[in-house]
């Protein structure tokens, strides 16, 4: 494989020690510097975005994500929304954490708060797309930016959300963060199905694009310092 540091335009100027980064060192570079005002602001932000693009994938009626799913079945099958049925299973995730011996921070709590809290308003509020030209809309549109909200919210540095908290406690005992993903995720994901969560293509969408745009938005997003010549600070 050629790598960039080989790619043709690599040197400039015939230096050979400043290379041609190309859009992986853009993605790769923070955009915000780091501010406790502004790690809070983009906490928020992140979050409220979440519960937006969760609740477009929800009204987009072309199937949903796997704790989405969970949480559906749960509102149709006990009743409340959706939206405080997520709220509800973060917090009792965060019961899990109490082996993993996981610390919470103020993103994981205000991750509870929020995210579902903003999914049921939004739905309400906002009408149920008809035409499947505008469900397709509304289900793509959900998915990137549920990927920026998630760069954001995790770029924040304030503490994860109890469900990836979950994923990550577990790994760090020594099994594959990838396992342990496919576990919990196809573990709601089948609880959900069976509890008449709408499944359908828009899951598949989900779980092939979401794990890309994460890779690309949480970098990008991630609040660190800069050095005065505008790099991230190490």
């Amino acid at each position: 494989m050629t790598s960039m540091r080989d790619s043709p335009g690599a040197a400039v100027g015939g230096t050979s020690g400043r290379t041609s980064r190309g859009i992986g060192a853009i993605i790769q570079r923070p955009l915000i510097p780091d501010r406790p005002t502004r790690r809070l602001s983009q906490l928020v932000f992140g979050l409220v975005l979440y519960g937006v693009s969760d609740a477009m994938v929800i009204q987009s009626g072309l199937g949903v994500e796997p704790w989405d799913a969970l949480s559906q079945g749960l509102s149709r099958t006990v009743g409340l929304g959706i939206g405080m049925w997520t709220n509800i299973i973060g917090a009792l995730v965060l019961l899990l954490w109490i082996p993993l011996r996981n610390k919470p921070g103020l993103g994981t709590v205000l991750n509870v708060l929020l995210v579902g809290t903003v999914m049921d308003l939004f739905m309400a509020w906002t009408p149920v797309p008809e035409a499947i030209w505008l469900r397709w809309t509304v289900l793509i549109a959900g998915v990137v930016l549920n990927g920026v909200a998630t760069g954001a919210y995790i770029g924040a540095g304030l503490g994860p959300g109890p469900r990836d908290g979950l994923m990550t406690g577990w790994a760090a005992r020594g099994h594959p963060i990838r396992v342990v993903r496919w576990v919990i995720e196809l573990t709601v994901l089948a609880i959900g199905f069976l509890l008449g969560a709408t499944l359908g293509i828009g899951t598949l969408i989900y779980a092939v694009a979401i794990g890309p745009l994460a890779q690309i938005f949480i970098p990008m997003l991630n609040v660190k310092s800069r050095t005065p010549d505008g790099d991230a600070a190490t």
